[in-house]
């Protein structure tokens, strides 16, 4: 089983303060990472990041742009979709100070900590989980109202959790 990451570029610390560091993914890089998030394609993305460092600690500053084809959450059809969102990401050694039974508490700042090993991060794989966490699961194309309408999903009926269900019982 491949354990790459679809978009993987892999980023040395050493070059930490140097410029600006632009990613973008190839066509075929997008086309895997569309499959991953059950999205019609990604027709572009770039993120443009400034990489710090201070002791061991690594933050990645910047902007991931896309320009995505996603199916709308009620009709199924595809629409267009534009992310313009803000990256902050934090690189830290593995914490092992703590018992494999020990509970452990997060912080808010924790969750968005990534671990890595050695003098290299993947960058890449980060950017991605950050594109991942903008689309909405749940977003509706231009035909969503229509489809709830054909589907009798429109009005009080569709309040509760079985509207759904309901509405293909009535066919």
């Amino acid at each position: 089983m491949n354990m790459t990451p679809e978009f993987s570029r892999t980023f040395d610390i050493r070059e930490a303060g140097g410029p600006p560091v632009v990613l973008e993914p190839t066509e075929d890089e997008r086309k895997r990472l569309a499959a991953r998030f059950q999205l019609a394609s990604i027709d572009e993305m770039r993120a443009t990041l400034a990489v710090t460092g201070e002791g061991q600690v690594f933050e990645a500053r910047g902007q991931v742009n896309a320009r995505i084809m996603q199916f709308c959450a009620i009709s199924g059809e595809e629409f267009a979709v534009t992310i313009d969102e803000p990256v902050a990401l934090r690189f830290v050694p593995p914490q092992n100070d703590h018992s494999p039974d020990e509970e452990i508490e997060l912080t808010a700042e924790d969750c968005d900590e990534i671990e890595y090993e050695g003098t290299s991060f993947d960058l890449g794989e980060a950017v991605a989980q950050s594109l991942a966490l903008a689309i909405d699961p749940f977003a509706e194309g231009p035909d969503a109202d229509k489809a709830r309408a054909e589907h009798n999903l429109a009005g009080d009926a569709a309040a509760g959790p079985f509207a759904a269900l309901a509405a293909l019982k009535k066919d």
